[in-house]
């Protein structure tokens, strides 16, 4: 198996000392990296004052990240594609890619904030969802042209490139027919290119069955967060199928998908919850205001009153909060039921102590890894 960090930088009440979120947040990076763990990924938000979620650029927190590290690659969880211009954000990850030495695992994902995105790109607004989606679709098709190591050009419904009545003339870029005509730019060449080729490996966090199956048909990789065992197969079982026919080639259970959950490892269970309770709710109830709780419910189950969210709720449902024993043999399940093959542990909830955070990974470092050593191509 491969174990990740999923990194979301918070400070409730404390966004004057950004500063040390950052100092934080490299060590925390770099403690992973020295135990072993396969890959960091950082999330993208914007506007955020009540201090959630406070991480505006991945692609320049996976440059700080990488700068500090050998081996740890470095992915986004994800970047927020629809709010970016396609081509500047091929460049940027790109030369992150080149900065790394070839370490980047590019996360996408087409954004859930009204706020962020009508003040961002208004063509992004999620309440116009189909325009969402299209603009999603047809950014990334941009992307993947910029990164084809050819000059190229697109037309479509959001984006014309390149740009029509540009002359070019200049004598130590003699026009060619690759990209010039009647004395006019025609084509583009993004540089530079990604270190790896044909660029690096692409992830959507997903969880409708359109979305699995749009990003299985398209080779890109899943990455999902709430649901509890139970509701995980059918998902699992989707990207499968359809990644399998895309692809004509067998796919196994859990290849292709990653799976965040929600980890704290303590010496015994009280403390686990003692410690971890507070900042997991504060994230929960902030996600669940958005997001509702369906994407909780078990396999045929109904949303209904008798729900409400509580740690008691989610515990048996999606967390990993406990002594190493407890924790392993829910990674063991998720193993087992699923075919989990990559795991990102999202310990660093906003609020949590960083001497909290740096001991349960500390812990899950020590007693939890070595549990799993050798199922996978960890580094």
């Amino acid at each position: 198996m491969r174990f990740s960090i999923f990194h979301a930088l918070g400070a409730p009440g404390q966004l004057g000392d950004y500063h040390r979120l950052m100092r934080e947040a490299r060590e925390y990076a770099v403690a992973a990296e020295q135990a072993g763990f396969w890959s960091a990924w950082y999330t993208e938000h914007h506007f955020g004052h009540e201090g959630q979620e406070l991480t505006p650029n991945p692609v320049l927190m996976g440059a700080d990240i990488a700068a500090r590290t050998e081996r740890l690659r470095i992915g986004q969880a994800a970047s927020i594609v629809t709010f970016w211009h396609p081509l500047r954000l091929a460049e940027d990850l790109a030369l992150l890619d080149q900065l790394s030495g070839g370490r980047v695992e590019i996360g996408v994902g087409r954004g859930l904030y009204g706020r962020e995105a009508v003040n961002l790109n208004p063509a992004a607004d999620p309440r116009d969802q189909e325009q969402n989606r299209a603009l999603f679709e047809e950014t990334l098709e941009v992307m993947r042209k910029a990164w084809s190591g050819e000059f190229f050009e697109h037309h479509g419904r959001f984006f014309d490139f390149p740009a029509p009545g540009v002359r070019w003339d200049h004598p130590l870029s003699p026009a060619s027919p690759e990209f010039v005509r009647d004395g006019e730019i025609e084509k583009l060449k993004v540089v530079p290119q990604p270190y790896q080729r044909p660029h690096p490996p692409l992830w959507q966090v997903v969880d409708s069955p359109r979305s699995i199956e749009s990003s299985a048909r398209q080779g890109i990789q899943g990455i999902f967060w709430l649901p509890p065992v139970s509701a995980l197969k059918d998902r699992f079982a989707l990207y499968r199928r359809t990644a399998s026919e895309a692809a004509g080639r067998p796919y196994a259970p859990g290849e292709g998908l990653a799976l965040v959950r929600d980890v704290y490892v303590a010496d015994t269970m009280e403390q686990a919850r003692a410690e971890f309770e507070h900042a997991l709710m504060q994230t929960y109830r902030w996600v669940t205001h958005w997001r509702g709780l369906s994407n909780l419910m078990e396999a045929g189950e109904e949303l209904g009153p008798q729900h409400e969210l509580s740690f008691d709720f989610l515990d048996d449902r999606n967390l990993l909060v406990g002594t190493p024993e407890h924790v392993a043999g829910k990674i063991e399940q998720l193993r087992d039921e699923v075919g989990l093959e990559h795991l990102m542990l999202w310990t660093t909830h906003p609020g949590l102590p960083h001497k909290h955070a740096m001991r349960s990974l500390e812990l899950f470092s020590e007693h939890v890894l070595p549990r799993f050593s050798g199922e996978g191509d960890r580094p």
